[in-house]
């Protein structure tokens, strides 16, 4: 039988639909997903801690769930929303239907909303948040929707323990500080030869110097990365002593620890067909994101803007040639199929290589 739900935004707007995976309400920071595919990653990526998510394609759940496409042990959304969800998934990888892992998770789906119209009130109007509940909201507890944030993201997913990936013999060692990153950016690593040691997420600057590593990685994370005081302290301490490599949060952070600010963005970064352009040399990469925030360029002194967005022209990568180190916004693996001639990572490595000739 179905369960008719209620979705309730915080500018009254109400989408009707219907409950599937776990049971219960939530109040939640509402986005919007455009990936067409890819809805395993986008569950499991500990960015969209506090987040209802949309998927803007309307038919998901085909292909099941398979969990080595899980970007980390556990979903971090705080509920799901599609317009179709397929019951019955057909894939030779599916280990369970979407509905089974949101029910395994604890996590609300909600099915049957008109994602176009929800999509295009967030596109005019901006991220807001919302409610899903069993019932109409009255009309103040409509407007007490304005009092969720997202908060204690970095309590939330923060890692407690050191791991060690890849093989001892490996060309470089990297230090990659998990703030809340993806399986995947460990994976890139170790299928390109390197030796991973992940670094908790309350790690200190001589911890992460400690490890004798080539370089740094700063993973990506959720949440507004101006909360994150103790760890752009650490990030001051660590730039210049050895090559660092800033992704998604960890590129907020060396802006924010270089003098840079940040500003929460109208809708955001959500999906896999952002266009991103290198400055130097007219190239435009298709890429994957997912952040709410973004580095003001006006702000940047201490380093040079080396991308930017096509479609808003914000921010999206920096060179920081003294401190030697660069960040990009975007994920670096997701715009190349053959990894090894990824420049982004091409670069990080070249930095490690000249660190250790002059070390």
């Amino acid at each position: 039988m179905k369960k008719k739900v209620y979705l309730t935004l915080q500018n009254g707007a109400v989408f009707e639909g219907y409950r599937f995976g776990a049971e219960g309400e939530i109040t939640g920071e509402m986005v919007v997903s455009t990936n067409m595919v890819g809805y395993v990653e986008t569950l499991t990526d500990p960015s969209n801690f506090g987040q209802i998510v949309a998927q803007t394609f309307p038919l998901v759940g085909n292909y099941g769930v398979a969990e080595q496409d899980a970007e980390s042990n556990q979903a971090w959304v705080s509920a799901f929303v599609v317009r179709e969800y397929c019951e019955i998934p057909s894939n030779f990888r599916s280990e369970k239907s979407l509905d089974a892992y949101l029910k395994e998770q604890g996590v609300i789906g909600v099915y049957g909303v008109d994602t176009r119209e929800l999509t295009r009130i967030l596109r005019e109007k901006g991220v807001m948040n919302a409610r899903i509940s069993q019932k109409k909201l009255s009309a103040d507890e409509i407007a007490k929707l304005t009092e969720y944030s997202v908060k204690d993201a970095l309590k939330a997913i923060a890692v407690k323990n050191s791991r060690t990936y890849g093989n001892d013999g490996a060309n470089y060692t990297v230090a990659l500080w998990n703030l809340g990153g993806k399986k995947s950016t460990v994976n890139t690593l170790v299928s390109l030869g390197c030796k991973v040691v992940e670094m908790p997420t309350d790690s200190t600057a001589e911890e992460i110097l400690a490890t004798g590593a080539d370089g740094v990685m700063i993973s990506d994370g959720p949440g507004d990365p101006k909360e994150w005081s103790e760890q752009i302290a650490e990030v001051q301490k660590l730039l210049g002593k050895k090559p660092v490599f800033g992704v998604g949060l960890g590129h907020q952070l060396v802006a924010l620890a270089l003098g840079a600010d940040t500003k929460k963005m109208k809708f955001g970064h959500r999906g896999g067909n952002q266009p991103v352009k290198c400055l130097e040399c007219g190239k435009v990469y298709i890429s994957s994101q997912n952040h709410g925030y973004v580095v003001i360029s006006e702000t940047v002194t201490k380093g040079k803007i080396g991308y930017v967005n096509v479609n808003d022209n914000t921010c999206e990568g920096i060179e920081y040639e003294e401190q030697n180190a660069f960040t990009l916004q975007f994920a670096p693996e997701s715009c190349f199929v053959g990894m090894e001639e990824n420049p982004f990572y091409k670069k990080f490595f070249a930095m490690m290589e000249k660190e250790k000739k002059n070390a």
